[in-house]
């Protein structure tokens, strides 16, 4: 199936084609028809499946339909309350890509930074709303926002809200919904908590499943090496000495890195392009172009370029820096190995990014092999090295550090390094 047989409209499909889509995921295929229906939704998926398109696309259309149709009260008509700012920031990078052939508004909203740029966007006036529980209820109490108008509401990892004790705030946010609206609830898993909100909130919702991403994970050659940041440049060029390595998608967090990581490979002699947000499209599918043709051996991508990247036959995929979000990782090394073919995934870790690791290995229920023998061995002083156990606290997910939703006065703030 492609998106031409989902009934998007014109405006819609012109903007997944900019973004190389073409044919939609699984969750995606099942959910945008219903969701189109105004129908409420169970979604039982994890990040990484594509559920923030499955969403994102039937609100635009939905929202742009009544716009030109139905004129309405001025308002916020759509919310979508997530747990992170970063995965916030995603949602609304979506929501940027698939409706910028649309007049519809949207802003994101969270916690730990200054909230004037995000009340001078509220007072501009807002179509579509995404927000983290704590921020969303600062604002509305001290009257930015207000929800009477909301026809659609996403409630998006709902487990790790549960997670995270942002619970409570969730369930303030729904009493200030309207009782007639559409709603959607996703959740990677159902505990009972979740399930009894599910039961309130939805009304008849039809339950969509998709295979957990991890389970990808299993088909792909997973090795992880130790090394310190500074070396990890010279280990890239080591590894890639070896000529049956004929081509591979090296992923980076930041523009900054892959532009980086792109220079040292061509100064070496080994061909680069990189592929992110600050490239044109045209310079994006040029990259991609020679890089099936194999005119470049190597693609530099950071994970926002990549979505929607279909690369055939293509044997290696190299962390050299490992995501945040573990099922980021997943998606990554998913390129690799598909259709049956063999794939390895070669992942780089310094001592600031072992808590990653750690989250990684949890989510794929596996240890990756660690290779020892190789020239740029990790110092000890690193693995011990303050800064180590620092970023395991700074970076535990568990404990809320990277949403930073909870209402407790100034919170450390890590930098979103997911950037495209």
């Amino acid at each position: 199936m492609t998106f031409d047989e989902l009934n998007l409209l014109e405006p819609i499909l012109r903007a997944l084609k900019t973004e190389g889509y073409t044919q939609p995921t699984p969750i995606q295929e099942k959910s945008i028809p219903l969701l189109l229906q105004r129908k409420d939704l169970l979604g039982c998926a994890q990040t990484g499946t594509g559920k923030t398109a499955a969403f994102t696309i039937p609100i635009l259309q939905l929202l742009h339909t009544d716009e030109l149709y139905k004129k309405g009260p001025q308002g916020i008509k759509a919310l979508i309350l997530t747990p992170t700012r970063e995965l916030a920031i995603q949602i609304g990078e979506s929501i940027h890509a698939y409706g910028r052939h649309l007049r519809l508004k949207h802003t994101v909203i969270f916690g730990g930074v200054s909230q004037k740029s995000q009340t001078d966007a509220l007072r501009m006036g807002v179509d579509i709303l995404v927000a983290t529980p704590g921020r969303l209820l600062d604002l509305m109490d001290q009257g930015h926002i207000r929800l009477t108008h909301i026809k659609m509401f996403v409630l998006d990892e709902a487990d790790r809200m549960l997670d995270m004790g942002f619970i409570h705030d969730v369930k303030k946010v729904i009493a200030k919904l309207p009782t007639q609206r559409q709603t959607l609830l996703f959740s990677a898993t159902m505990p009972s908590e979740i399930a009894s909100l599910a039961n309130s909130i939805l009304i008849h919702p039809v339950r969509v499943e998709v295979t957990p991403v991890s389970s990808t994970a299993n088909l792909i050659q997973q090795t992880v090496y130790y090394v310190d940041k500074g070396n990890k440049r010279h280990l890239l060029l080591k590894l890639l000495e070896d000529q049956s390595i004929l081509s591979a998608l090296v992923f980076t967090r930041t523009k900054h890195g892959a532009d980086r990581v792109t220079k040292d490979l061509n100064k070496a002699g080994i061909t680069a392009e990189a592929i992110h947000g600050n490239k044109s499209q045209n310079a994006r599918q040029r990259a991609l172009s020679n890089f099936k043709l194999r005119k470049t051996r190597i693609l530099v991508a950071t994970d926002i370029a990549a979505r929607g990247i279909d690369i055939d036959e293509l044997s290696h995929v190299i962390n050299y820096e490992l995501p945040n979000v573990p099922e980021t990782y997943v998606h990554r090394i998913g390129r690799t190995g598909r259709a049956g073919a063999s794939g390895s995934s070669i992942s780089f870790c310094d001592a600031e990014e072992k808590a990653y690791l750690k989250d990684i290995q949890k989510l794929i229920g596996k240890v990756i092999p660690v290779v020892e023998n190789h020239p740029f061995v990790m110092s000890a002083t690193s693995v011990t090295s303050p800064s180590a156990s620092k970023g395991n606290q700074t970076f535990n997910r568990s404990q809320g550090q990277a949403g930073g939703q909870k209402r407790s006065p100034k919170k450390k703030w890590f930098q979103r390094s997911q950037k495209a």
